[in-house]
Parts: C-alpha cells; sequence; structure tokens
C-alpha cells in the first residue's frame, strides 16, 4: 500500500514540477512566422498528383477463393 502511495506522490510532484515549468517557459521561446504571398502563390500553383486505379473489383466468390 505504502508503494502505491508513493506512485501517487511522484506522480503528482512531477504533474506540478511539468505544468509550473509550462506556465513560466510558455514566452520564452515565441517565434514570428509569416508566409509571403510569393510562397502562398507557389504553393497553390503546385499539381498534386492523382493516381486512378481502372481494375475491376473482385466477386465474392473471388475474394473467397484468396482466403
Amino acid at each position: 500500500m505504502n508503494a502505491l502511495k508513493n506512485m501517487e506522490i511522484a506522480f503528482i510532484a512531477a504533474a506540478v514540477l511539468a505544468i509550473g515549468s509550462s506556465f513560466a517557459t510558455a514566452g520564452a521561446n515565441t517565434v514570428a512566422v509569416s508566409a509571403t504571398s510569393t510562397l502562398v502563390a507557389k504553393a497553390a500553383d503546385s499539381k498534386m498528383p492523382v493516381v486512378t486505379v481502372s481494375a475491376r473489383r473482385l466477386t465474392a466468390a473471388e475474394k473467397a477463393a484468396f482466403i
């Protein structure tokens, strides 16, 4: 029973430290990101590759034959 209490205390202590450190360092490493219009236009002009499958579907009997 003492082992379970110790694990609970260790978990709570780790959670308190993690939450405290996340609040303490929340504004420390802010990164300003901005996409220029040329980058957005370049991404919009690129064509997405499309795969077309032109095969017939298997019937239930053919599927059962594979198993």
